[in-house]
């Protein structure tokens, strides 16, 4: 049986990311004779006509970058193809992901076959250009992301993650680490990034896991579901990401802390709006967005006014910037050509920011099939910016009869060979990358560099040699305070090596300094053991005591690891914490990240202390408890599966992406199906919804869902002809019928009946319209 896999009540405006497929293209271009040229001051043109192929030498002047920067092309096609991801070794050299499958025409053909490659690319010469090519691993079916470890790589290659060892770099041994990487979806909404953090963990973008390799068997773990294309750490390993039409997310908090209860939809400090102004401001027209036609997409010159397909962002960590650039994140938007800066700033554990500028960008171009899709720090401090170079930046799934005329008419399709890959240094600066030495000693001193690439590079590289011979001199480091991220990274690696002592943390956790507490707090989570549990039961209830509220969250994400051992001590540090803290939303939902199935019990405990029902404490325990009593009002998913298959497995591959596993609907993305008068009532609202999907704002049950609490946008199905209706029935009959939603089916004749009505529609519907039906 054929299966499909059509993302659906999807709120999301405009995708990632395009690859197609790679074809003989006219006019290639070495990376070297554009190698030093600089980004010119360019006025904004008008036109909305053809976009014509740029050939790669001359790219870089129809960009206009931030005084003071210039941009330099350091590979280009033929020698690279669709980059998507990279990571640098130790000897600078990048190791890309090539992604050449991807939508090889507008329906998709040929999507499977094993094209996609790993590559490494040298710059043999020196000269800052790189100039050689080597296949490392082929035949990859539409890879998305690498990592480099221990003596291998893992590469994820939907729906599996491999785990290659090499050999001078030739594949000697294949390691299945998790067949279920990615479950079903499109492949613009599966996991993607393999973040390798300083807290010796690889997490992901567009996922809920994180893998850790341990005496050689790789360990999977449950974590917080976070952000879309992208990811990435700031100095002190805390995580940023974003969705498609938000400009940067983060995690207050210690990623692997806090994502264990099942009953809670969320934890503060977890997935937070970093950034939330999401206004760009294009260098020139930008009709080739999916819903250019809608109201306020694109302004009065037609220039796109928000993100619509923000991707891979960094958190600059180099040496070469200065001073103003030392917490600085930025974002790529390829739809609108152009890369965000946005200043950061923290105030205890709260990270905030807002864009850099108002009316231009860190880097604009007025080409538009310059598709920059990730960035990375790099060896000699510099920018890395991987650029698709593609016209189309559109699934199938979600391309409007609106957005394929854009492409007919401007000629947007050809070529599809390209991929060029940028680094943007200050003018006039001889940056130079760092090669990393085998030598133990001079690994440590290096944990202190400048330079965060170089940094994580040497701590990853003691942690995969082994190098416990080091460890007198990381206890050195970690106790030394005139280099703060040389302690940090100290003693992580000591973490990684299995060397940190219970003392040390606890010495963390007592110092004044917040940088040096929050690290030592983190940290304990791996010392806390039967033998010393009591010592740091004994330290927290401390803090609680002292009244010291930037450690308080933290305290109650670590009764965790204390309830392992004594589930009285766990159970009364948090009553101590909810009491003491009833209206500090970070400590109420650290709180109840601990008491899975407990919340009704707890709040029981509680109410003689904190009698305010208004108390967030209480409003937090209360909305746990009547969700989980609305689940056990729930349909059978077991029946519902055997009744409706590819309703079923729609909704388990793509839908739930956005609209939750329960169908409460996911921060950020989409409002809740489960009950919402949208799904259990017309029929013919529901599918003309599904058909040619709904711009917000909604309302939903009482409360009006609109940016930035959702996405904006719900694209719809219809505009895909292969989209069979009864596929559509099935899945809209699932819905009907899942959760405490008992609506009667929707059949195949009613889908047909919607779709034939509507036939040459583009536009997506407005509730307004919506209601006269």
């Amino acid at each position: 049986m054929k299966k499909y896999r059509y993302p659906l009540f999807i709120l999301a405006v405009s995708s990632l990311l395009v690859y197609c497929k790679t074809n003989k293209q006219t006019s290639q271009q070495t990376a070297s004779s554009a190698a030093t040229s600089v980004a010119k001051e360019e006025k904004p043109v008008r036109t909305t006509g053809k976009s014509p192929f740029i050939p790669a030498s001359e790219t870089i002047g129809k960009m206009v970058i931030e005084d003071g920067f210039e941009v330099k092309l350091i590979a280009a096609e033929p020698l690279v193809s669709a980059p998507v991801a990279m990571q640098f070794d130790d000897k600078a050299r990048m190791w890309v992901v090539e992604m050449v499958g991807y939508m090889p025409d507008t329906i998709g053909t040929g999507e499977d076959i094993r094209n996609g490659n790993i590559v490494i690319l040298d710059d043999k010469n020196k000269d800052g250009v790189y100039d050689d090519r080597k296949v490392v691993i082929d035949s990859l079916v539409l890879p998305r992301a690498i990592c480099l470890i221990d003596n291998g790589i893992l590469v994820a290659e939907p729906t599996n993650l491999w785990f290659y060892e090499l050999k001078n770099d030739q594949v000697f041994k294949k390691t299945l680490v998790d067949p279920k990487y990615t479950e079903g979806g499109n492949v613009e909404h599966q996991p993607n990034g393999l973040l390798r953090a300083m807290d010796n963990w690889i997490y992901n973008a567009k996922s809920d896991k994180r893998y850790r390799r341990v005496g050689g068997k790789w360990v999977i773990e449950h974590t917080h579901f976070r952000g879309q294309w992208g990811i990435c750490q700031d100095n002190y390993g805390r995580l940023y990401y974003n969705n498609n039409s938000q400009n940067l997310l983060g995690d207050y908090f210690p990623a692997g802390l806090g994502a264990w209860n099942k009953n809670q939809r969320g934890v503060a400090g977890y997935n937070e709006k970093s950034v939330a102004n999401n206004k760009v401001y294009p260098l020139h027209p930008t009709p080739g967005v999916n819903r250019g036609y809608m109201k306020n997409v694109l302004d009065d010159s037609l220039r796109l006014n928000e993100f619509t397909a923000a991707a891979g962002p960094v958190v600059y960590r180099g040496d070469l910037f200065g001073k103003n650039y030392d917490f600085n994140a930025f974002v790529p938007e390829p739809s609108a050509n152009l890369i965000k800066r946005n200043f950061l700033n923290e105030k205890g554990y709260v990270v905030k920011g807002d864009i850099a500028y108002k009316g231009k960008e860190f880097l604009a171009s007025t080409d538009e099939r310059f598709r920059p899709v990730s960035l990375y720090n790099a060896p000699d401090g510099s920018m890395i910016v991987l650029d698709m170079y593609r016209g189309i930046i559109q699934h199938k799934t979600y391309l409007t009869p609106y957005l394929k005329d854009q492409i007919g008419k401007r000629d947007l399709t050809q070529p599809l060979s390209a991929g060029r890959i940028y680094k943007i240094v200050p003018k006039g600066s001889q940056s130079k990358p760092v090669t990393i030495p085998d030598g133990p000693q001079e690994l440590v001193k290096l944990l202190g560099h400048p330079n965060g690439w170089v940094r994580d590079r040497a701590q990853q590289k003691l942690i995969d040699g082994k190098y416990n011979q080091t460890v007198p001199a990381l206890r050195e480091a970690v106790k030394q305070t005139a280099n703060p991220l040389l302690a940090i990274h100290a003693l992580w690696t000591l973490e990684g090596l299995n060397s940190l002592k219970p003392e040390e943390a606890l010495s963390w956790i007592r110092q004044s300094a917040w940088t040096f507490r929050a690290q030592g707090l983190y940290a304990s989570a791996a010392v806390i053991t039967p033998g010393t549990y009591q010592q740091f039961a004994t330290a927290f209830d401390g803090i609680v005591d002292s009244g010291d509220t930037l450690a308080a969250p933290y305290v109650a994400l670590l009764c965790k690891s204390i309830e392992k051992f004594d589930q009285n001590a766990s159970r009364g540090l948090l009553n101590k914490l909810a009491i003491k803290y009833p209206n500090n939303r970070y400590v109420s939902d650290a709180v109840i990240s601990n008491l899975q199935d407990q919340e009704e019990l707890f709040h029981g405990a509680i109410s003689a202390s904190v009698s305010d029902q208004n108390a967030v404490i209480n409003k937090q325990l209360t909305r746990v408890v009547t969700a989980i009593r609305s689940a056990q009002g729930n349909r059978n998913p077991e029946m519902l599966k055997k009744e409706f298959p590819k309703g079923e497995a729609l909704f388990t591959s793509v839908c739930q992406t956005c609209h939750g596993a329960d169908g409460g609907g996911v921060k950020s993305l989409a409002p809740p199906l489960n009950q919402s008068e949208w799904v259990t009532g017309s029929k013919d609202k529901l599918i003309s919804i599904v058909l040619f999907g709904l711009t917000g704002p909604v309302k939903v049950n009482g409360h009006v869902y609109q940016t930035p609490e959702v996405s904006g946008d719900m694209p719809g199905i219809g505009y895909d002809k292969d989209m069979p209706n009864e596929d559509i029935a099935q899945l809209l009959s699932f819905i009907r019928r899942s959760w405490r939603n008992n609506a009667d089916k929707v059949t195949t004749e009613e889908v047909t009946k919607v779709r034939t009505k509507l036939t040459g529609r583009e536009k997506s519907f407005t509730e307004a319209e919506l209601n006269g039906i």
